[in-house]
């Protein structure tokens, strides 16, 4: 996976949110708009290429307001980017920056 071409498929609209965790995303309050609108600030952190699920990857993206949010994608039948899950990182897990996992982090 590359981060143009995830852009470009978001940008699009063709990309679907994993139904399991459409409720954990309302909890989390990581809207439709929050994981398109840092789209043209987002970068691949770490790479899945044997996720049972299919080849995945974390991106990292920042809202308008400077919100860092974690979004796990991957595809799909039709082309589409599937957003399996997204949580906004914290600090006792990443460092600073949200690109790197402190030591012991799990995934």
């Amino acid at each position: 996976m590359d981060i143009e071409n995830i852009r470009q498929r978001v940008l699009s609209g063709r990309y679907v949110i994993s139904f399991t965790h459409t409720e954990k995303l309302c909890r989390r309050k990581i809207t439709l708009e929050t994981i398109e609108q840092g789209i043209q600030r987002k970068e691949i952190i770490e790479d899945y290429p044997n996720d049972p699920r299919g080849p995945s990857c974390l991106v990292l993206g920042m809202t308008q307001e400077g919100r860092p949010i974690h979004e796990v994608c991957g595809t799909i039948e039709n082309d589409q980017i599937l957003v399996i899950t997204a949580y906004e990182p914290n600090l006792d897990e990443w460092e600073r920056g949200w690109r790197t996992r402190k030591k012991g982090g799990e995934r």
